[in-house]
């Protein structure tokens, strides 16, 4: 199954979509336009996993596909 997750960049200011928690691919300045592509992504390459992060890293949602 693969990972994503979308997280705060160290100020807040922006958003990145990860990969099975490795390098981020995308930096998005709104939370919801992040969770948007992740959310296409994951649905793109099933089984999979999406975990949504608050502004202090704790997960605060998990989606399967």
């Amino acid at each position: 199954m693969k990972e994503y997750s979308v997280v705060p960049n160290k100020d807040v200011t922006g958003w990145y979509v990860k990969i099975e928690d490795v390098a981020p691919t995308d930096l998005y300045d709104e939370r919801d336009q992040a969770i948007a592509k992740a959310e296409e992504i994951a649905q793109d390459n099933k089984p999979s996993r999406l975990s949504i992060m608050n502004q202090n890293h704790e997960v605060e949602e998990e989606r399967k596909y």
